[in-house]
């Protein structure tokens, strides 16, 4: 997951403070292989490449945080009047689309590992936002300056430590996403399954297994 940082302090006249906003955008690479073998190989080799680690991976968060804040000069001081982040957030994810007919085991495999890229990715944007939210309260919290130069830079710091801490907190999360990555993936797989053997139970009657 990458940030980009955007901090546009802006002097204006004082205006409405308003909540963090997210715009969000997706694109999709293809996978085309029909073997899960194939779709391994494509996901190390067509996967977006993410700057913090240096490798590709299945998918993909690029993130920008664009912050305006306005300042009013009150007698000999300059107080933070107002301040608003856009998260801009881009979501890269793999599409299959195999050459030929998968088996069906390949299909609800894909199936559980795409449900669970998603949602990594998404867990992300959730972080990112929780942020964006603490940056701009941390801004208005500031006080006041002689100047608003110097609250100008004010703002500039706190924009600079929250973001790291940030980006610190996404790295954190991969990480106990990847340690965890087998267990989870196990479980969720035995859920689909589960779902799909009481989905057949109703519809055909309860299977008989010899033990």
């Amino acid at each position: 997951m990458k940030r980009i940082l955007v901090a546009l302090c802006l002097i204006l006249p004082a205006g409405p403070s308003l909540a963090a906003s997210v715009v969000k955008s997706y694109s999709y690479y293809t996978l085309d292989a029909p073997t899960l073998d194939g779709i391994e190989a494509q996901l190390e080799s067509r996967g977006p490449r993410v700057e913090s680690s240096g490798h590709k991976h299945p998918g993909a968060t690029r993130m920008r945080f664009i912050t305006r804040t306005t300042y009013s000069q009150d007698g000999d001081r300059c107080r933070v009047s107002g301040t608003h982040t856009v998260l801009k957030v881009r979501e890269i994810l793999p599409r299959w689309r195999p050459r030929h007919r998968p088996e069906a085991a390949v299909r609800i495999i894909w199936d559980t590992l795409a449900s669970d890229i998603s949602r990594h990715e998404g867990q992300h944007v959730d972080i990112a936002k929780n942020y964006a939210r603490d940056l701009e309260q941390s801004i208005r919290a500031l006080g006041s300056a002689a100047t608003c130069a110097e609250m100008s830079a004010k703002v500039k710091q706190v924009t600079a430590r929250v973001l790291e801490e940030h980006d610190r907190a996404q790295l954190q999360f991969d990480r106990v996403e990847n340690v965890n990555f087998e267990d989870r993936f196990q479980r969720l797989l035995d859920y689909r399954l589960k779902q799909m053997g009481d989905r057949q139970s109703r519809d055909f009657g309860s299977p008989r297994y010899n033990r």
